[in-house]
Protein backbone atom coordinates (compact mmCIF):
# COMPACT_ATOMS: atom_id res chain seq x y z
CA UNK A 1 0.00 0.00 0.00
CA UNK A 2 1.36 3.56 -1.00
CA UNK A 3 2.15 5.63 2.29
CA UNK A 4 3.64 9.01 2.71
CA UNK A 5 3.64 11.63 5.58
CA UNK A 6 0.79 13.15 6.27
CA UNK A 7 0.91 16.68 3.85
CA UNK A 8 -0.06 19.82 5.56
CA UNK A 9 -3.48 20.26 4.27
CA UNK A 10 -7.05 21.14 5.93
CA UNK A 11 -8.80 17.34 5.65
CA UNK A 12 -6.32 14.90 7.50
CA UNK A 13 -6.16 10.99 6.39
CA UNK A 14 -8.48 10.20 8.47
CA UNK A 15 -10.94 12.89 7.87
CA UNK A 16 -10.84 12.03 4.73
CA UNK A 17 -11.67 8.76 4.59
CA UNK A 18 -14.53 8.95 6.70
CA UNK A 19 -15.58 11.50 4.07
CA UNK A 20 -15.09 9.52 1.09
CA UNK A 21 -16.93 6.85 3.10
CA UNK A 22 -19.88 9.36 3.64
CA UNK A 23 -20.58 9.14 -0.80
CA UNK A 24 -23.20 6.66 -0.77
CA UNK A 25 -22.65 3.99 -3.40
CA UNK A 26 -25.02 3.06 -6.49
CA UNK A 27 -28.65 2.81 -5.59
CA UNK A 28 -29.12 0.09 -8.31
CA UNK A 29 -25.58 -0.79 -9.99
CA UNK A 30 -25.25 -1.31 -13.62
CA UNK A 31 -23.39 -4.57 -14.47
CA UNK A 32 -22.57 -4.13 -17.86
CA UNK A 33 -21.16 -0.94 -16.34
CA UNK A 34 -19.00 -2.72 -13.74
CA UNK A 35 -20.25 -0.05 -11.19
CA UNK A 36 -18.87 -0.96 -8.21
CA UNK A 37 -17.67 1.03 -5.27
CA UNK A 38 -14.12 2.43 -4.78
CA UNK A 39 -12.70 1.63 -1.19
CA UNK A 40 -12.41 4.68 0.70
CA UNK A 41 -9.15 3.44 1.91
CA UNK A 42 -7.86 2.88 -1.64
CA UNK A 43 -9.76 6.02 -3.16
CA UNK A 44 -7.64 8.28 -0.09
CA UNK A 45 -4.34 6.37 -1.12
CA UNK A 46 -4.85 7.21 -4.37
CA UNK A 47 -5.48 11.05 -3.41
CA UNK A 48 -2.19 10.81 -1.01
CA UNK A 49 -0.29 9.38 -3.99
CA UNK A 50 -1.18 12.62 -6.38
CA UNK A 51 -1.05 15.03 -3.71
CA UNK A 52 2.86 14.01 -2.74
CA UNK A 53 3.94 13.52 -6.57
CA UNK A 54 2.26 16.19 -7.94
CA UNK A 55 0.35 18.13 -5.51
CA UNK A 56 -3.75 18.96 -5.47
CA UNK A 57 -4.35 22.26 -3.96
CA UNK A 58 -5.43 24.95 -6.74
CA UNK A 59 -4.95 22.20 -9.59
CA UNK A 60 -7.02 20.96 -12.12
CA UNK A 61 -8.53 17.23 -11.43
CA UNK A 62 -11.06 15.18 -13.74
CA UNK A 63 -12.29 11.99 -12.53
CA UNK A 64 -13.40 9.59 -15.70
CA UNK A 65 -16.51 7.52 -15.19
CA UNK A 66 -16.73 9.28 -11.43
CA UNK A 67 -19.50 7.03 -10.82
CA UNK A 68 -21.22 8.65 -7.51
CA UNK A 69 -18.15 11.09 -7.14
CA UNK A 70 -15.88 9.27 -4.77
CA UNK A 71 -12.49 10.08 -6.12
CA UNK A 72 -13.80 13.87 -7.62
CA UNK A 73 -15.04 14.96 -4.02
CA UNK A 74 -12.47 13.34 -2.31
CA UNK A 75 -9.93 15.70 -4.27
CA UNK A 76 -12.09 18.87 -3.61
CA UNK A 77 -11.41 18.33 -0.34
CA UNK A 78 -8.25 18.43 -0.78
CA UNK A 79 -8.27 21.61 -2.63
CA UNK A 80 -8.07 20.67 -5.97
CA UNK A 81 -9.87 23.25 -8.17
CA UNK A 82 -11.34 23.14 -10.74
CA UNK A 83 -12.66 19.62 -10.15
CA UNK A 84 -15.01 17.63 -12.91
CA UNK A 85 -16.66 14.17 -12.93
CA UNK A 86 -17.71 12.67 -15.88
CA UNK A 87 -19.96 9.80 -16.07
CA UNK A 88 -22.30 7.90 -18.70
CA UNK A 89 -24.53 7.73 -16.05
CA UNK A 90 -27.44 10.10 -14.88
CA UNK A 91 -28.54 8.20 -11.99
CA UNK A 92 -24.91 8.28 -10.62
CA UNK A 93 -24.40 11.77 -11.45
CA UNK A 94 -27.48 12.98 -9.12
CA UNK A 95 -25.97 10.72 -6.29
CA UNK A 96 -22.79 12.71 -6.83
CA UNK A 97 -24.32 15.79 -7.23
CA UNK A 98 -25.75 15.59 -3.69
CA UNK A 99 -22.66 14.05 -2.08
CA UNK A 100 -20.43 16.82 -3.29
CA UNK A 101 -23.29 19.59 -1.53
CA UNK A 102 -23.22 17.16 1.19
CA UNK A 103 -19.79 17.49 1.60
CA UNK A 104 -19.61 21.22 1.13
CA UNK A 105 -17.59 21.25 -2.17
CA UNK A 106 -17.39 22.07 -5.50
CA UNK A 107 -17.43 19.91 -8.26
CA UNK A 108 -19.03 19.68 -12.36
CA UNK A 109 -20.20 16.88 -12.64
CA UNK A 110 -20.80 15.78 -16.55
CA UNK A 111 -23.34 13.18 -18.46
CA UNK A 112 -20.74 11.76 -21.66
CA UNK A 113 -19.01 8.50 -22.76
CA UNK A 114 -15.64 9.10 -21.49
CA UNK A 115 -14.67 7.04 -24.87
CA UNK A 116 -16.17 10.42 -26.60
CA UNK A 117 -15.08 13.57 -23.98
CA UNK A 118 -13.16 15.98 -25.22
CA UNK A 119 -11.98 17.87 -22.53
CA UNK A 120 -8.71 17.88 -20.41
CA UNK A 121 -7.10 18.66 -16.94
CA UNK A 122 -3.39 19.19 -15.04
CA UNK A 123 -4.13 15.48 -13.21
CA UNK A 124 -7.09 12.67 -14.26
CA UNK A 125 -7.95 10.23 -11.56
CA UNK A 126 -9.79 7.05 -12.28
CA UNK A 127 -11.59 3.75 -10.91
CA UNK A 128 -12.28 2.12 -14.85
CA UNK A 129 -13.84 -1.13 -15.19
CA UNK A 130 -11.88 -3.97 -14.95
CA UNK A 131 -13.20 -5.57 -17.58
CA UNK A 132 -14.84 -8.57 -15.95
CA UNK A 133 -18.37 -8.32 -17.71
CA UNK A 134 -17.36 -6.95 -20.46
CA UNK A 135 -13.45 -7.35 -21.95
CA UNK A 136 -11.60 -4.78 -22.89
CA UNK A 137 -14.37 -1.98 -21.27
CA UNK A 138 -11.12 -0.61 -19.54
CA UNK A 139 -9.52 0.24 -22.64
CA UNK A 140 -11.64 3.24 -23.90
CA UNK A 141 -10.59 4.90 -19.93
CA UNK A 142 -7.02 4.22 -20.00
CA UNK A 143 -7.16 5.94 -23.31
CA UNK A 144 -9.06 8.94 -22.25
CA UNK A 145 -7.06 9.07 -18.83
CA UNK A 146 -3.55 9.32 -20.97
CA UNK A 147 -5.22 11.65 -23.63
CA UNK A 148 -7.13 14.02 -21.21
CA UNK A 149 -4.17 14.29 -18.98
CA UNK A 150 -1.83 17.26 -19.55
CA UNK A 151 0.56 16.36 -16.40
CA UNK A 152 -0.76 13.20 -14.84
CA UNK A 153 -2.53 10.30 -14.59
CA UNK A 154 -3.72 8.50 -11.49
CA UNK A 155 -5.62 5.30 -12.05
CA UNK A 156 -6.79 2.06 -10.57
CA UNK A 157 -6.19 -1.36 -12.42
CA UNK A 158 -6.28 -5.44 -11.99
CA UNK A 159 -2.56 -6.38 -11.29
CA UNK A 160 -2.91 -8.66 -14.37
CA UNK A 161 -3.37 -5.68 -16.54
CA UNK A 162 0.31 -4.68 -16.16
CA UNK A 163 1.83 -5.46 -19.14
CA UNK A 164 -1.41 -3.85 -21.39
CA UNK A 165 -1.34 -0.24 -19.53
CA UNK A 166 2.50 -0.45 -19.42
CA UNK A 167 2.69 -0.68 -22.91
CA UNK A 168 -0.45 1.59 -23.83
CA UNK A 169 1.40 4.36 -21.74
CA UNK A 170 4.66 4.20 -23.57
CA UNK A 171 2.76 4.16 -26.77
CA UNK A 172 1.14 7.75 -25.99
CA UNK A 173 4.67 8.72 -24.71
CA UNK A 174 3.83 8.93 -20.93
CA UNK A 175 6.54 8.21 -18.36
CA UNK A 176 4.99 5.14 -15.69
CA UNK A 177 6.05 6.89 -12.00
CA UNK A 178 4.95 3.92 -9.69
CA UNK A 179 2.71 1.22 -9.43
CA UNK A 180 1.85 -0.46 -6.24
CA UNK A 181 -0.58 -3.14 -4.71
CA UNK A 182 -3.36 -1.75 -2.81
CA UNK A 183 -5.80 -3.48 -0.63
CA UNK A 184 -9.23 -4.06 -1.99
CA UNK A 185 -12.22 -6.50 -1.61
CA UNK A 186 -14.91 -6.49 -3.50
CA UNK A 187 -17.71 -6.48 -1.68
CA UNK A 188 -21.21 -8.77 -3.00
CA UNK A 189 -22.72 -5.52 -5.39
CA UNK A 190 -23.83 -7.10 -9.05
CA UNK A 191 -26.30 -9.86 -9.25
CA UNK A 192 -23.55 -12.57 -10.83
CA UNK A 193 -21.58 -11.99 -7.08
CA UNK A 194 -21.83 -14.92 -4.95
CA UNK A 195 -19.69 -14.06 -1.56
CA UNK A 196 -20.24 -11.21 0.51
CA UNK A 197 -16.83 -9.96 0.11
CA UNK A 198 -13.26 -11.06 -2.26
CA UNK A 199 -10.17 -9.90 -2.14
CA UNK A 200 -8.52 -8.95 -5.47
CA UNK A 201 -5.11 -7.71 -6.57
CA UNK A 202 -5.25 -4.34 -7.26
CA UNK A 203 -2.91 -2.42 -8.25
CA UNK A 204 -2.52 1.90 -7.82
CA UNK A 205 -0.87 3.89 -11.31
CA UNK A 206 1.21 7.20 -11.28
CA UNK A 207 1.66 8.00 -14.69
CA UNK A 208 3.08 11.25 -15.61
CA UNK A 209 1.65 12.51 -19.00
CA UNK A 210 3.07 15.81 -20.25
CA UNK A 211 5.39 17.94 -17.70
CA UNK A 212 7.30 15.87 -15.43
CA UNK A 213 6.30 16.05 -11.46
Amino acid sequence: MLSAPEPDRAVRRSELVHRIEAVPPFSAPRPELEQLVTPAEAAAALLDAATRIVGLEGTGVTDLGCGTGRLAIGAALLGAAPVVGVDIDPAALAVAREAARSAGVEVEFVESDVATWEGAAEVVVMNPPFGAQRRHADRPFWDAGLRAARRSLFAFALAESRTFIARRAVARGARIIETQPVPWTLARTLPHHTHSRVPISVDLWAIATGVQP
